[in-house]
């Protein structure tokens, strides 16, 4: 597979994504159009229901977090809550605070522009010896190399990705992006305009960042074959 096919389909899966959204919402204003609200609706848009009081809402919250399958932004939680948003990040950080305090296996932090659920640092080791033991399709050391170039050097291009790795890694790339660990970040100016390329919102929530400053070591990179 050359760099060009790599960057057409690129490109397909871009305007596909787009076309999708633009029809989504088109779809839903249809409906919306048919469909007039129904009196039971009306009456719950009407009196929606009210948190009774602080430990209330953190408990919301709590349960809120524990079903979302990605970090859940404060932003959508006050919107479930139908509360402003100061209130309900402050009721985060102290949801946060009385959970970490508890030195227990999970603790609640910010990752990826959101708050999850997750493992404690000084137990990592024997998580990953747990996921290591669990059959996966795992991401093969080219893929990690790449992963790794992209992760460190974005937005980064074919060409500089082989200059640093000196091997051609397109494949590894095609690899990474149906995994969703990295995203097309728009064509570079220059000769040929190659795309350029960047860890994704699914990065951060493999790794349990909060954002790229807090990027692993290479040992982390190498131990993401055990979890992918």
């Amino acid at each position: 597979m050359n760099d060009e096919s790599v960057d057409n389909k690129s490109d397909v899966a871009l305007d596909e994504a787009a076309l999708n959204e633009e029809a989504s919402r088109e779809l839903e204003a249809m409906v919306a159009a048919e469909s007039p609200a129904t009196e039971s609706e009306a009456s719950e848009e009407a009196g929606p229901y009210v948190v009774q009081n602080a430990a209330e809402r953190i408990a919301i919250i709590e349960a809120l977090i524990f079903v979302s399958e990605e970090p859940l932004s404060v932003k959508t939680m006050a919107e479930v809550l139908r509360e402003d948003r100061e209130v309900v990040e402050a009721a985060v950080v102290e949801l946060a605070n009385e959970f970490n305090g508890r030195n227990g296996g999970l603790q609640l932090r910010e990752v990826a522009g959101g708050w999850q659920f997750a493992t404690r640092p000084e137990y990592h080791e024997h998580v990953r010896a747990y996921l290591k033991s669990r059959p996966s399709a795992k991401l093969s050391i080219a893929s990690l190399e790449t992963l790794a170039v992209i992760a460190y050097k974005q937005p980064v291009t074919v060409p500089e990705i082989l200059e640093i790795r000196g091997v051609q890694s397109p494949s590894a790339i095609k690899t990474l992006l149906d995994k969703k660990l990295i995203v097309a970040k728009g064509r570079k100016e220059t000769v040929g305009r190659p795309m350029m390329y960047g860890t994704s919102k699914d990065f951060l929530m493999q790794f349990g960042l909060k954002d790229l400053t807090e990027l692993p070591s290479m040992e982390d990179f190498r131990d993401l074959a055990g979890g992918s």
